[in-house]
């Protein structure tokens, strides 16, 4: 209780406040700039938080996080056109509503049933990441690989079109996590002589061209294809008016609570992440549709269930984050890397090491929850003007932003090689369906996952008949086979769903 305290008191210092609230409004605008998503904003803000405390980087990155979510809603009813994937499920109905005259309604059920899941998925978080960081002590070496290998299947899975394509990815991140001085003979590895890898490859370089920089190629080639009338900017928003009554509200308010629940449970799971929430949280809603509901055609609680789920999958995929040390989606990947420059290692073990600072960022959760709302509400339409900026000017600033994030972390040009290269990379594994994500948090994880597989090693002494006395990593590799071997065959029967 003491540290539950301290924490929320450092959350409510005027620095933490203002940070979450800077986190909050550039995730607004990030959220309805074209070109732009949430990942690739995290990856280009961590540089920004170099120079805060922990708490204070931790709540501006999470400001940025939740409210990118929040704000993408504003292109996908306003002009149908969403900025990230999990956005789409949006304009299946918003961009309706908005044809009927009702965008600013649309948007304000958006928001609302974005806070809500938001507060609830935060509440869940706080309530179960301790007890299962109590249970994670417990698991030893062949427990965390098995878990690890169940979480990277399941990413791969349905990060990508191809199972196998995802596992490729997986472990190529894998791989090249290993690069650099050998943790147990001090050994280097695949250095080629240069000193700047012995530390091995730099993370936030690494994230920043995978995420952000290969973003810009793909939007920088999309316009030079297709011509100016394909940037966003080019098209106008609406500006029609929407009266929301307490009636309407209540008639999407038990869509809002359900949707919730999928959307944490979504985030429970590592891999899933918002787009699989988003989809599902509608598809459900659809599935449960009562008569007279209109889905597809401009139905508030369509806009409800998927902003919802959506925005309750950040807090959530924090859980398996701060409980077991492996992230939940891509923008908690991009967290590992912030709390690790800031000296904190996510892991059951952080609620021993830095519980007042676990504490507090559940408080600035709940700050952020409540200045999203406020933002939200008073800048509603505001921020749909950011939807007039062109490509020709965002691409050029992130770009720039980019190679500066990448310069500052170690203050030499190679860290910017090592981005562009990335880039690159990322570029080309875009072009051939191979996923990013799974990649980079192959990348992330790949440390911790050499380190259990050795010591797992170890203590079987290379049989691997020792196993069998371990059931709990035994049901792990088992449902980790049974998945690859499910989504193999469902995308063996649906070759055409072969997309990254």
């Amino acid at each position: 209780m003491d540290l539950l305290l301290a924490g929320f008191a450092d959350a409510l210092q005027p620095d933490a406040l203002l940070f979450v609230f800077l986190g909050i409004v550039l995730g607004y605008a990030v959220g309805v700039l074209p070109g732009l998503n949430r990942p690739a904003a995290l990856a280009v803000a961590i540089p920004l938080s170099y120079y805060m405390s922990p708490l204070s980087a931790i709540a501006f990155l999470i400001g940025i996080a939740k409210a990118s979510g929040a704000g993408g809603a504003t292109t996908a009813i306003l002009l149908n056109t969403p900025g990230e994937p999990n956005a789409a499920a949006t304009c299946l109905d918003g961009y309706p509503l908005t044809k009927q005259g009702k965008g600013e309604q649309a948007l304000k059920v958006a928001l609302y049933g974005s806070v809500i899941g938001d507060v609830l998925a935060t509440l869940a978080l706080i309530v179960l990441a301790l007890p299962l960081a109590k249970i994670a002590l417990k698991i030893g070496p062949m427990e965390m690989t098995a878990l690890m290998l169940l979480a990277l299947t399941f990413i791969a899975a349905l990060s990508t079109g191809s199972m196998c394509r995802g596992l490729i990815s997986g472990l190529l991140g894998i791989f090249l996590a290993t690069v650099g001085l050998d943790p147990e003979t001090a050994t280097p590895r695949m250095t080629f002589d240069h000193v700047e890898l012995m530390d091995g490859l730099p993370l936030l370089a690494v994230t920043v061209g995978m995420l952000a920089l290969t973003e810009m190629f793909i939007q920088a080639e999309e316009y030079l294809t297709q011509g100016p009338e394909s940037a966003i900017g080019n098209q106008k928003s609406t500006r029609e008016q929407g009266k929301l009554s307490a009636a309407e509200f209540r008639r999407v308010l038990p869509t809002i609570f359900k949707s919730s629940a999928t959307g944490i449970g979504v985030g429970l799971i590592p891999g899933l992440g918002p787009t699989v929430a988003s989809f599902l949280s509608y598809a459900l809603a659809k599935k449960t549709a009562k008569p007279g509901d209109r889905f597809g055609e401009g139905e508030l609680k369509g806009v409800a269930a998927a902003e919802t789920a959506d925005n309750a999958v950040v807090p959530a995929s924090l859980i398996p984050l701060f409980a077991l040390g492996l992230p939940g989606s891509v923008s908690a990947a991009i967290l590992i890397a912030a709390l690790m420059i800031h000296g904190v290692t996510p892991g059951p073990r952080i609620f021993e090491e830095n519980g007042q600072l676990v504490y507090g960022i559940y408080g600035a959760m709940l700050v952020a929850s409540l200045f999203m709302l406020i933002v939200g509400r008073v800048g509603l339409m505001a921020f749909a003007k950011l939807t007039l900026v062109p490509q020709t000017i965002i691409i050029p600033v992130v770009t720039l932003l980019c190679v500066l994030g990448a310069y500052l972390e170690t203050r030499s040009i190679f860290s910017v090689q090592i981005m562009v290269g990335f880039a690159l990379l990322g570029y080309v594994m875009h072009r051939f369906g191979y996923s990013r994500v799974t990649f980079l948090i192959g990348f992330v994880i790949g440390p911790l996952f050499e380190l259990s597989l050795r010591q797992a090693i170890i203590i079987s002494k290379g049989d691997p008949y020792t196993i069998l006395q371990h059931p709990v990593a035994l049901a792990l590799i088992v449902i980790a086979v049974l998945t690859a071997f499910f989504f193999t065959r469902t995308r063996s029967a649906a070759p055409g769903s072969d997309q990254n």
